[in-house]
């Protein structure tokens, strides 16, 4: 048996509901420009949990062709910036990191920046037209305070995006100032979505909506234009994620910003950046975040999205739920947890250290019994083989020095999956090991929800593969192959 990983199989998009309904042509720059963002790359930022300083210094680094302003400041005082660029007539307005543990589209934006800092690269001609036509007012981190907790809230513990009625918030309050003192013409809504949604039992990778401005969800002027401009950014996508591009839920939250923004007569666009396979800390999808908004602009600027059929929109399949990190199919328990056969299916969660910059997973079962209709990242087929709990090293290990003494991968194959440590400093949790380093001698002899159960998985009488903290390790493989197999989780 071997680990199965879920083939994204290619597929055009039909963005029309009759022969009649024919898109433009995709802009074939934007192929190129993908393949070109290693160049536009910020490299100063190399995962989601940056704090303010670091936007701060960038922005402070930035050269003539922009104007970084502060816009006001958050419950804890820390400075929010709006960065513009561009003197055109239609007036842009994007925000981002509205909730603080959202960064992947404050990532892309970094990137925007370097890319509208650069010249004579064969872009100029983008450039020119985007500075020439729009006018673009950037906040990239809106709650620079659940930023710094890595936490969706700010400080005063309130979903901003909630706040558009009541403004009880400094950040909703100077989303709202800025919104209407530009009279921003559309307003680009930048998120991350939680990893486990799907389309059509894919990940939803990215996400897209031109929400509602009223509980009957009517699509006025506005609305259909914010609709059209999606469609292109679509059709876009779907060259590097076939099938993996869905579309948010529309009914109408009366205290979001974003229906109220679309409300107020700003053309408001929701981007909610997913999952990804091996893609965790959302490099490849802020990639993707990069060329979406840099299509949308141009679809703004050119004015190529008025050619497009409203109707389209309706095409992008509608976001769905449940999908899982990992599901291992056709599990013949042990006797001392039933005997029975089942599917497991398991959810990774982010476990972090004190100041928020890092974190190990943590698997826990979310699921069990017939999944046949469930889909994961990742899924393994146990058909044949029988199944064991794993066993607990019985020796004496001090501390992390002494562990790392220890031939593992030797012990592993000999079903020792757990290696309880007499002292663990809070760092050797975040060591990335495919073995768990456990507090205790407690070995978890536990198939159910919530639990974490390390198991043996025999082909005959001989070990083939051994299940720690969700990750399925092949024996066969190199200790190096372990540590791969985690960097896809």
């Amino acid at each position: 048996m071997k680990l199965v990983f879920r083939q994204i199989p290619f597929l055009i998009l039909l963005a029309c509901h009759s022969p009649e309904m024919v898109l433009p042509p995709e802009d074939p720059v934007f192929a190129q420009l993908y393949g070109d963002y290693p160049t536009f790359r910020e490299p100063s930022i190399v995962n989601r949990r940056f704090k303010h300083a670091d936007m701060m210094r960038l922005t402070d680094s930035l050269g003539q062709a922009f104007q970084v302003n502060r816009a006001g400041f958050s419950g804890e005082e820390r400075e929010i910036r709006c960065v513009s660029f561009g003197e055109g007539s239609e007036r842009v307005l994007l925000w981002s990191q509205m909730h603080g543990n959202e960064s992947t589209a404050t990532m892309a934006l970094m990137d925007i920046f370097r890319f509208f800092s650069q010249s004579g690269d064969g872009y100029d001609s983008l450039r020119g037209l985007l500075r020439s036509r729009l006018s673009l007012y950037i906040v990239p981190m809106l709650n620079p305070d659940g930023a710094e907790r890595f936490e969706r809230r700010n400080s005063q513990g309130i979903d901003i995006n909630r706040d558009a009625l009541r403004l009880q918030t400094p950040e909703g309050q100077l989303l709202k100032t800025l919104r209407d003192s530009l009279q921003a013409d559309w307003g680009f809504n930048l998120h991350d979505q939680n990893r486990g949604t799907s389309v059509a039992g894919l990940p939803a990778t990215l996400s897209v909506l031109a929400p509602a401005y009223n509980e009957a969800r009517q699509i006025n002027e506005k609305r259909g234009q914010a609709m059209q401009v999606i469609v292109q950014m679509n059709q876009m996508l779907q060259r590097y994620i076939p099938g993996q591009v869905g579309r948010y839920w529309d009914d109408f939250e009366p205290r979001a910003f974003g229906d109220n923004i679309q409300k107020w007569g700003t053309r408001t666009i929701l981007i909610e950046s997913g999952g990804l396979q091996e893609d965790r800390e959302k490099q490849q999808i802020r990639r993707l975040n990069f060329v979406a908004i840099l299509c949308a602009l141009h679809s703004i600027a050119t004015d190529s999205y008025r050619h497009v059929p409203v109707q389209a929109y309706e095409s992008i399949p509608t976001n769905e739920g449940g999908l899982q990190d990992f599901i291992i199919r056709h599990v013949q328990l042990p006797v001392e947890a039933g005997g029975h056969l089942t599917d497991m299916a398991f959810r990774f969660h982010e476990l972090e250290n004190e100041d928020k910059t890092d974190y190990y997973l943590k698997a826990a079962i979310t699921d069990l019994g017939d999944l046949s209709t469930s889909s994961a990242y990742r899924e393994f087929d146990a058909s044949g083989m029988t199944v064991a709990f794993g066993k607990t090293y019985t020796g004496r290990i001090a501390d992390f020095p002494a562990f790392s003494k220890l031939d593992v991968a030797a012990l592993v194959r000999q079903g020792i999956t757990q290696f309880p440590l007499e002292k663990i400093a809070p760092d050797d949790r975040f060591r990335p090991l495919p073995v768990p380093v456990i507090s205790a001698s407690l070995a978890n002899q536990e198939v159910q929800l919530n639990a974490n159960p390390s198991l043996l998985f025999y082909r005959g009488d001989q070990l083939a593969y051994v299940l720690v903290n969700g990750s399925m390790l092949d024996v066969s493989a190199s200790w190096q192959g372990w540590f791969d197999d985690l960097d896809k989780r």
